[in-house]
């Protein structure tokens, strides 16, 4: 089966366990994402260590945001790592983004809109003035004007966004939940991952829902992601 334009959230503080996630679902997932628990757990040492024994395309989520001198040097310090991907805030603004950009020419610089855990309601309290759909746009606009290559956004908002800023940009999409899945964990905003690829994502981002079934076993973690790739490729 061809790989599905998944990106898998390995959300683990074992770092044995990460590379097990990896290797049980490398037939169906494209990209795997190293977030902020790996990363205070393991550091660059560990995102090497990950490449190294599995040759997996990496969205390091970071989430950068700083002043631009700052996110320049972060950027800086994980150039070795060589990721796919890397996250920085788009309400960082514009020379921030564009000091990453800067640094790592050769990686996607991927910039973060409005987390798919806040609410209407949340946005509003943090001091946003737009709902979620007008803010987002705006700040995948300014993120693309910055050179931005990938946006993060919710698949409730992807359509808007891709109609903005044009087919050539990555559009990524946390906040998918599978037909099978009950639940929405922390996301307030969600859609199924076939729904949000229709309405223009690029690749859409999933954690629980596949990692969970590892408690049965690594090819319980396979088939599972099989599952999803397949409810995405033939919807």
């Amino acid at each position: 089966m061809a790989k599905a334009p998944i990106i898998l959230a390995v959300d683990t503080s074992d770092l044995e366990v990460a590379k097990s996630w990896i290797k049980a679902t490398q037939s169906s997932i494209s990209v795997y994402k190293l977030g902020l628990e790996f990363f205070l757990n393991f550091g660059a040492v560990g995102v090497r260590e990950i490449v190294d024994q599995t040759g997996a395309s990496i969205f390091l989520d970071l989430k950068l945001h700083d002043i631009p001198h700052t996110v320049a040097g972060a950027a800086r310090a994980v150039k070795e790592l060589h990721p796919r991907f890397l996250t920085v805030h788009a309400s960082g603004g514009s020379s921030m983004i564009s000091a990453a950009v800067k640094e790592l020419p050769d990686v996607e610089i991927t910039a973060v809109t409005i987390l798919t855990s806040l609410s209407e309601d949340d946005l509003f309290q943090v001091g946003f003035a737009n709902p979620a759909l007008e803010s987002a746009v705006a700040l995948a606009n300014l993120s693309v004007k910055a050179g931005a290559r990938a946006i993060v956004c919710s698949p409730l908002e992807v359509a808007a966004i891709r109609s903005s800023v044009g087919e050539g940009i990555t559009l990524i999409t946390p906040g998918v939940r599978p037909t099978s899945e009950a639940g929405k964990d922390d996301q307030s905003r969600t859609m199924t991952p076939s729904q949000a690829i229709a309405c223009g994502a690029s690749y859409v981002v999933i954690g629980r829902p596949i990692t969970a079934s590892w408690q049965q076993g690594a090819s319980a973690m396979t088939d599972k992601a099989a599952q999803i790739a397949e409810e995405i490729l033939n919807p």
